[in-house]
């Protein structure tokens, strides 16, 4: 298993990263800015993109596995591979995500607390209902981990 950097190119991920977040759009409005991972384990399972909010705080804004490679492991991995990587530069770690019985548990389990929310985040910002495990996500959850 390899975590690389990707330089160029990140839009050829767009399948992986639509995963994630599923209006292109929206992705647009971090990609560029953003710093992108995939892991590589006889072939790209999964991808992260980071930014520096300023202030100690790098937020994950896109992460996403194959969905024949959930459970194996790979997101954590990533996550804990971005720890590594910015522990000396950073000292907290946040995501935001829906409130869903997916995600949330994952972050937490990986060692994320909540944090705060932004109010109706996926009405304001989506041109379509957004549906994770027959739920609609209408809140922004954050949440975060010190580095």
């Amino acid at each position: 298993m390899e975590i690389r950097r990707v330089g160029w190119g990140k839009k050829r991920y767009l399948s992986l990263l639509l995963l994630a977040d599923e209006q292109e759009d929206m992705i647009d409005r971090y990609l560029e800015r953003g710093v992108m991972y995939v892991l590589d384990d006889d072939g790209i399972k999964g991808e992260c993109v980071v930014t520096d909010e300023g202030g100690g705080v790098l937020e994950i804004k896109n992460i996403a596995t194959q969905p024949d490679h959930h459970g194996k492991g790979y997101g954590r991995a990533l996550i804990r591979y971005i720890e590594s990587i910015y522990r000396d530069s950073h000292s907290v770690l946040e995501v935001g995500t829906g409130d869903s019985p997916l995600t949330v548990p994952f972050y937490e389990a990986c060692g994320f607390v909540r944090s705060h929310r932004v109010k109706n985040f996926f009405l304001d910002h989506y041109d379509h209902p957004i549906y994770e495990c027959g739920v609609q996500l209408v809140d922004m959850v954050y949440l975060r981990k010190a580095l």
